[in-house]
């Protein structure tokens, strides 16, 4: 039997009765975890297992976004703080291969926390292009404002996530650097023209196109499409992010729950499943918002399956690794970008 099309998150720290018997009727494809799950590795490795055994799936992906800076969900004392996206941005200018380096080791040692906890997808990298005036909803967890740099870093920190084992989501696709206001809290509104999206915002996400897993951006584009985000839109869906960008891998939401979606958790639902994606994210842990999203959420099947397979099949095992010496290596390249030399 197939997978439900969405992936869920958890209420606490371990799962509770009611939550393993929804998931063993449900069958979400995946799971995300939040701070709120998080305490020690070995409690955190237990729920991954647990995760997993709810869904009789020993490969049922456990995504989380850890990327550094204000958004990392493991941190001390069990796991290390680790740079935002600008500290490569600002390397680069100085030295641009020194920028990649550093966002390749950044990759590699938090691909090497997750795969030790069983995690095996991270929500990273981000291909948003921020601009003066925008909501810091990004801001320093950007890689640069140039399309060119963002997305040869957005590589790098890719490169550096699949030599750990674990697979990628390019974020918010096709874009959430201009957005002004923050969309867990509002729905933004970009008036740029079409032309001007394609030089910038959508450029950065081109050569990432073949990136096995994308995360929406819960976005409207009045030039596009301006009456929905770019989540429940079926022509910036197909227009831009299926034909223009050329994305072909497994598409997911952003949070369903998050508060630029309008109407009830099921009317997202069924929105976002209308508009052409193939996954739907839902993401707080309560347990009554995820029952509506299963109701308006098919099984995995067709291209949506395909692409969900293929995804999971680009995952390889973890390359040799010297965590120390990358580790120092790493702190030397920030020390750098730091000094400006």
């Amino acid at each position: 039997m197939a997978p439900r099309a969405f992936i869920t998150g958890i209420a606490g720290l371990s799962l509770s009765d009611d939550e393993r018997g929804f998931f063993r009727e449900s069958r979400p494809w995946g799971f995300i975890l939040f701070k709120r799950n998080v305490d020690n590795p070995v409690q955190v490795k237990a729920l991954v297992d647990d995760l997993r055994g709810t869904v009789g799936s020993p490969d049922a992906p456990v995504l989380i976004d850890q990327e550094g800076g204000r958004v990392q969900r493991l941190g001390p004392p069990h796991w290390p703080v680790y740079p935002p996206g600008a500290v490569f941005s600002t390397l680069y200018d100085i030295d641009p291969e020194a920028g990649l380096t550093a966002a390749r080791l950044s990759a590699r040692l938090i691909a090497d926390d997750l795969a030790a906890l069983g995690i095996t997808v991270d929500c990273l990298p981000l291909a948003d292009v921020p601009i003066t005036g925008a909501d810091a909803v990004i801001g320093d967890r950007a890689y640069g404002t140039s399309p060119d740099k963002v997305a040869a870093i957005a590589r790098a920190v890719t490169d550096g996530l699949a030599q750990g084992g674990v697979l990628p989501v390019l974020k918010h696709i096709p874009g959430h650097g201009r957005a002004t206001a923050d969309s867990h809290h509002l729905l933004p509104t970009v008036e740029t023209s079409r032309e001007e999206l394609d030089r910038t915002d959508f450029a950065a996400f081109r050569p990432l196109a073949d990136l096995p897993m994308a995360m929406t951006a819960h976005v409207v584009f009045s030039a596009l499409d301006a009456a929905q985000p770019a989540t429940t839109s079926a022509t910036i869906i197909d227009r831009v992010i299926r034909d223009s960008i050329g994305f072909q891998g497994l598409l997911m939401s952003d949070d369903v729950s998050m508060n630029a979606l309008a109407g009830s958790i099921a009317e997202r639902t069924r929105a976002i499943v209308a508009a052409g994606c193939d996954v739907v994210l839902h993401c707080n842990g309560k347990l009554d918002e995820m029952r509506q999203v299963v109701a308006e959420t098919p099984e995995l099947q067709g291209r949506a399956l395909t692409r969900a397979e293929a995804a999971l099949a680009a995952r390889h095992a973890p390359q040799p690794f010297d965590r120390a010496a990358a580790r120092a290596e790493l702190d030397a390249l920030i020390g750098r970008a730091r000094v400006g030399a």
